[in-house]
């Protein structure tokens, strides 16, 4: 069903901090604890653990994993990893950088980008944006990587994440970057980069966000839960989304799921998402989630509506400026709910670029906008005026 997914790798022991050689199997052996009183002391951003990139990046370009401080939805301390991407000659000038928020890959530690043998092919753009001379900043988020919960689809958590590993690179001399950033997203990338809008200025208010971009991002879950009924793989990622936040908020799973879809709902549910085009496109009935593998319409009971409620993006800032891509094939993202959130955004007053891709999908949106989205961002960075579709 769910197509293939990497190995679940644990490390046994610890690396000592600063430099060791990463690739995809070493990573999964690194220590990411640190103790509370550490984490309690510690302000957002800072880097408790730094692993040198091998492999994965091309010549002339430098990238390491680092564990950083970021602050989970409860308002704790959190250690999460993430990568940091960027040119290895030195810059007369600080750098701009992009937040990468990535697409669900997972809901267990094991599924974290940076435990991918090759973590540059999960970055949009990253030929484009580095070849201009910006940092990549690509948060991993709370319990991809570590063994937090990962707060699924969650704003406050993915938003801090985003946002801190931004600090994260600040504090590397040798990455040279600046106080400019944009976020750049596909899918729950997507809903990490809107509410990366939504936040930055009163969590980071050194940082200067200057524009969200965002392909087929997750905007109205309820209406997204809805749809996701509809297909064997929207019903694993509702599985997924179940899963997360019963453990994140202590929901038995038996009062949720169906006691005949329960072994089928946990083998799907704790799956990890390598190749995102054929989780998409297989539908084994063998493996397959039955369409009712609920016990409760998550529309209706009051748990899951309030967290629903909560997560749902509202409009940005005025005169943000935000990039949309969203594909006219996309079964996952629905192009008439990407529409109605856009709408939302210029009556709230941003300034959108909306960009319709005819015939793409959800699988390659992100990938077949990311020229349009790097060039939105260098306006961006130069502080040209935004373009406003609204």
């Amino acid at each position: 069903m769910t197509g293939k997914f990497w190995t679940a790798l644990r490390g046994a022991f610890a690396l000592p901090l600063a430099m060791a050689t990463l690739t995809g199997a070493a990573a999964a052996n690194q220590d990411t604890h640190i103790a509370a009183e550490t984490l309690a002391r510690s302000a957002p951003g800072t880097i408790f653990r730094v692993w040198p990139m091998e492999g994965g990046v091309k010549p002339g370009i430098k990238g390491y994993r680092v564990l950083y401080r970021s602050t989970n939805y409860d308002g704790r301390p959190v250690a999460v990893t993430g990568a940091l991407i960027f040119p290895a000659e030195k810059s007369d000038r600080l750098r701009p950088v992009v937040a990468w928020a990535h697409p669900t890959t997972g809901v267990v530690s094991a599924c974290a980008p940076t435990l991918l043998p090759n973590l540059s092919q999960v970055i949009m753009g990253i030929d484009e944006i580095t070849d201009r001379g910006w940092v990549i900043a690509a948060t991993d988020y709370v319990g991809l990587g570590t063994q937090d919960q990962h707060p699924y689809l969650i704003g406050s958590a993915e938003a801090n994440a985003v946002i801190d590993i931004v600090r994260a690179a600040r504090q590397l001399s040798d990455i040279q970057a600046g106080d400019q950033f944009a976020v750049w997203g596909h899918s729950q990338g997507g809903h990490a980069a809107l509410y990366t809008g939504l936040r930055a200025k009163t969590y980071a208010p050194e940082l200067n966000l200057v524009g969200v971009a965002a392909a087929a991002p997750a905007t109205l879950l309820a209406q997204l839960f809805k749809a996701d009924e509809n297909t064997s793989s929207g019903r694993s990622l509702s599985a997924m989304t179940v899963l997360a936040w019963s453990r994140l908020f202590g929901w038995p799973l038996p009062e949720l799921v169906e006691p005949a879809a329960m072994r089928p709902f946990e083998r799907l549910a704790g799956d990890c998402i390598e190749d995102l085009a054929q989780f998409l496109q297989e539908d084994d009935d063998e493996k397959a989630l039955p369409r009712k593998f609920l016990k409760i319409d998550p529309l209706t009971d009051p748990r899951f509506q309030k967290v629903i409620a909560d997560n749902t993006p509202g409009p940005l800032p005025s005169g943000m400026p935000v990039f949309i891509a969203q594909g006219t094939a996309d079964t996952t993202v629905l192009p008439s709910i990407t529409k109605q959130y856009v709408r939302e955004l210029c009556d709230g007053g941003a300034h959108v670029k909306f960009n319709v891709l005819p015939g793409v999908s959800h699988v390659t949106v992100a990938l077949d906008s990311a020229y349009d989205a790097v060039e939105w961002m260098a306006q961006r960075f130069a502080r040209r005026a935004a373009p406003n579709q609204c």
